[in-house]
């Protein structure tokens, strides 16, 4: 079947669930050498990735996703692009569609959230709340649908009423979706209540699109044998698991499952070899070793601080010292092949002195900021109280700012996610462009010692209580959006 330019068969398929901190790359990659067939990266949130730059980084051969902090939200690779789908949590069909056409040409397939019953998720109109907001999720997937060229797919819950569920999902299909992920049970009901088969195979039964079957590995799978009972109990196309390949990916494998030792230290070289964070890595192996946590090994593992030190628990410590020098080695040689450019600041056709800064509150003392150096500094010399004007990107809720000093702007080109922080980077570009203290630690401002130090929450010069910026309004200005005569401010962003 061809959706949307791509190939990607739901049909007879062992695939793997999207699970919150599991569905990392070591994960989907694990269970994609244990024989699954389509492996589902953890939920993310759209407003998250819409923050996220894409970045090739070639020391892993992967493809990053990178957060404003620099934090990896997504990384994949070359290996399972064409078997990974990708899912977000949205409440929007616009930025739902932003997302899809930031991944699409890394991914094989994009799914949308529809079931997730936590408070982090449905708070936000997210995961099981869409499913009372049949509009909503019409669309969000009919946008999606239309605007990615990648199929598409969703994953629900059944709702309390059989007639609402086949209903629901009924409309759901005139979407033009490529297949649907049922998960037995409704937004009330956790793992320890029983799966609902009669109710997924009443689905699989109304639509012709496939149908994939979640919910099963508490009552139901426990080996691969049991992966095909469940389908069959179903009538699915397709089986997706969760629990039991989180417990042990080895589920996948026709020839049944693998020592646990063995398959913890498979993810173990995975998760090194890609520089996944240690805390997440941690996260899964406790997973798979459950009853086990409190073994010798187990202890190890809860006492670790770092990769080096799980892989010492593991008795992987010399693969952990190689692959370290063979990645220092890549990184050393692009180093070689790219000099690093200095940062300078640099002014651009519109008048702005811009520079790529950000505001780091670690790095400056308690109630010390660059504002309040900047302001100190003003005060000093005569000048005028500097002026913000800050704009919200309504698309990823995110701020840039502008601060005029002595009729001069300055502005980073890094937008960050509060009007506070903004306006701090941008009084960062200010000083630094003339060489002035900005007041982190370790620098000398005698003159900040001497005032009275002002709340940090507060601006200093500013008004005490200020109306809260509205998205894609310029703050202390009369109201301006992105696509007013005023754009030139904003230029390089």
């Amino acid at each position: 079947m061809t959706v949307n330019g791509l190939s990607l068969n739901f049909h007879n398929k062992l695939i793997l669930a999207p699970m919150v901190r599991v569905g990392t790359l070591p994960m989907r990659l694990l269970a994609l050498d244990y024989g699954a067939d389509i492996v589902y990266c953890e939920e993310l949130i759209d407003l998250k990735m819409l923050q996220c730059k894409r970045v090739v980084n070639e020391v892993l051969s992967t493809v990053d996703f990178v957060a404003p902090d620099d934090r990896v939200v997504f990384r994949t690779c070359e290996k399972e692009q064409n078997r990974v789908v990708f899912q977000m949590g949205t409440s929007d069909a616009e930025r739902a569609l932003a997302v899809a056409r930031l991944v699409e040409n890394d991914v094989a397939g994009i799914d949308v959230n529809m079931g997730c019953p936590k408070e982090y998720s449905t708070k936000g109109g997210m995961g099981a709340a869409l499913l009372s907001d049949p509009d909503k999720i019409e669309k969000i997937l009919s946008t999606l649908v239309k605007g990615t060229h990648r199929p598409v797919t969703c994953k629900i819950r059944i709702l309390p009423s059989l007639e609402d569920t086949l209903n629901l999902v009924k409309r759901i299909e005139r979407t033009g979706i490529s297949a649907i992920a049922v998960h037995g049970r409704n937004r009330e009901e956790r793992p320890q209540h029983p799966v609902n088969c009669e109710v997924i195979r009443a689905i699989a039964e109304t639509l012709s699109i496939p149908v994939i079957a979640n919910g099963g590995s508490h009552d139901h799978i426990q080996q691969h044998l049991d992966i095909e009972d469940f389908r069959q109990a179903t009538a699915a196309s397709s089986v997706m698991v969760a629990r039991a390949a989180m417990w042990n990916p080895s589920i996948f494998l026709k020839d049944g499952l693998r020592p646990l030792e063995e398959v913890m230290q498979r993810y173990i070289r995975y998760a090194v070899q890609y520089d996944n964070h240690y805390t997440n890595t941690k996260y899964c192996l406790c997973q798979m070793l459950r009853e086990q946590l409190e073994s010798p090994q187990g202890r190890l593992l809860h006492a670790a601080q770092s990769s080096q030190e799980i892989c010492e628990a593991f008795g992987l410590g010399a693969f952990y010292e190689e692959t370290i020098r063979e990645l220092d080695a890549r990184r050393a040689d692009l180093l070689a092949r790219t000099p690093e450019a200095v940062e300078e600041p640099a002014e651009d056709t519109s008048g702005i002195i811009k520079m790529a800064v950000r505001f780091d509150r670690r790095a400056y003392p308690p109630q010390i900021t660059p504002k309040m150096c900047l302001l100190e500094w003003c005060r000093r010399e005569r000048l005028p109280q500097p002026v913000y004007e800050t704009v919200q990107r309504p698309i990823d809720r995110m701020f840039c700012s502008v601060v005029t000093v002595a009729e001069r702007k300055y502005q980073s080109t890094l937008w960050d996610k509060s009007k506070k922080l903004a306006e701090q980077t941008a009084a960062i570009v200010c000083l630094r462009s003339q060489g002035l203290p900005e007041g982190r630690l370790g620098e000398d401002s005698p003159s900040l010692n001497k005032r009275k130090r002002e709340a940090p929450d507060q601006d200093p010069g500013g008004p005490r209580i200020q109306e809260p910026a509205l998205p894609g309004k310029i703050c202390k200005k009369p109201f301006v959006t992105l696509g007013s005569s005023e754009d030139n401010l904003l230029e390089g962003c």
